[in-house]
């Protein structure tokens, strides 16, 4: 079975964690991928400093550069088709991917989202937000959702998800430390499911069939 050509996307903030682990998963080899290409916004990211010093393929790309989305998508479009990407991770990539680029790998396109969804999810739910908004509604489980990726924030189709409880005394940062090794290890259990061909969409449900 060949190796999934993946590309990640990075956000210009954050240590890069999520692309970290994908690195080492594949180096220890536990998930069947080779970066194909590491994409990010700008040059100063953490994790695009950390993909060249590792010596991986990079991209700089910043949608201000261009007239408006439809050239932001075929700026993207051009790079992962000449480095042979047949799927993308988001990895701390706070943007909205640009519509073309989503129907272009329609279900070939993952993210990792820092809660149960649907809840606790759209524009602007990220990072130390989302377990914050947890801790004030009184929740008592959390965790991650890995889903496809569609043309709005947060409401593909859910891959797997992870729950984690919610501990007294629990702060933003205690449950986000709690969740994260959750959300590695389901991104990369997705990531492989992909790689093995063996998820299926029907509208809303994600079908995980048998390995072979």
């Amino acid at each position: 079975m060949s190796a999934l050509q993946l590309a990640a996307f990075v956000g210009t903030k954050g240590r890069g964690s999520n692309v970290k682990a994908i690195h080492a998963a594949i180096g220890e080899g536990r998930l069947n991928a080779r970066i194909a290409l590491i994409v990010g916004t700008s040059r100063n990211a953490p994790a695009i400093q950390w993909a060249q010093e590792s010596d991986l393929p990079t991209a700089i790309i910043d949608p201000k550069a261009f007239a408006d989305e439809a050239e932001y998508a075929e700026a993207l479009l051009t790079e992962l088709r000449a480095a042979g990407v047949d799927a993308i991770a988001l990895a701390g990539y706070m943007r909205r991917l640009p519509s073309g680029v989503v129907s272009a790998y329609r279900h070939r396109v993952l993210n990792i989202h820092p809660a149960l969804l649907p809840a606790f999810g759209g524009k602007g739910m990220y990072g130390h937000h989302v377990h914050e908004a947890v801790l004030a509604y009184g929740c008592k489980l959390s965790g991650c959702t890995v889903h496809f990726v569609d043309e709005d924030y947060d409401t593909g189709p859910v891959i797997l998800q992870r729950a984690f409880p919610v501990e007294e005394g629990d702060t933003p940062e205690s449950l986000a430390a709690r969740i994260l090794p959750g959300e590695h290890a389901a991104l990369m259990d997705a990531l492989q499911l992909l790689a093995e061909n063996r998820l299926t969409v029907a509208g809303r449900i994600v079908h995980i069939h048998p390995s072979a």
